[in-house]
This record gives C-alpha cells, sequence and structure tokens, in this order.
C-alpha cells in the first residue's frame, strides 16, 4: 500500500492507517509532497517511517517547506513517486 501525504494535515489520517497495516503485516510506503513534508518533523511520524518499506520525501518540497532541517527519510522526485506507484496495488492520497 501506498500513502501519498500531499498536506500537514494528513497526519492523523496516516498514523492509524500505517499502525494498521503494521497489524495486519501489510507491506506499506509513503510519498511525501507539498507541505506534506512537514510531518516527517513530528516524532511519532519519523518512528513510524523506521517500519515503512519505503519512505521518500520529494526534495522540491523538502527545500521550500524545511530547507532549514535534516530531512529523516530518502530525498527523491516525481520519477521517484511514479516508481512507487508502479510496484504497489493501492494507493491512499492523503
Amino acid at each position: 500500500m501506498l500513502f501519498v501525504i500531499s498536506t500537514d494535515r494528513g497526519g492523523r489520517i496516516l498514523a492509524p492507517l500505517a499502525h494498521a497495516c503494521i497489524r495486519k503485516g501489510i507491506a506499506w510506503g509513503c510519498f511525501f509532497t507539498n507541505d506534506g513534508v512537514r510531518l516527517l518533523a513530528d516524532s511519532g511520524i519519523k518512528n513510524l517511517m523506521d517500519m515503512a518499506n519505503q519512505a521518500i520525501a520529494c526534495e522540491h518540497s523538502w527545500q521550500r517547506f524545511m530547507a532549514e532541517k535534516h530531512c529523516p527519510v530518502e530525498l527523491g522526485s516525481q520519477t521517484n513517486h511514479s516508481a512507487m506507484l508502479a510496484r504497489t496495488a493501492r494507493v491512499i492520497t492523503i
């Protein structure tokens, strides 16, 4: 399952869905874009990303919203996003 996080209000939805995937043994990953990258400053979300199969933040969005901070996940591009989409069976955009 792929969660596409495009807003900084998505944390309240992402965390329960990610925990449900963990409980059910469902492989999942996240792509953070737009101001959704701001969620990576939250320690709870950062800890969840350690359990994701893959977590990538759009480098352009990171530079725009979080440039002064270290990114706790891999920085990538919309090309990475497309590759993640190609490998997943279900996509949830938050």
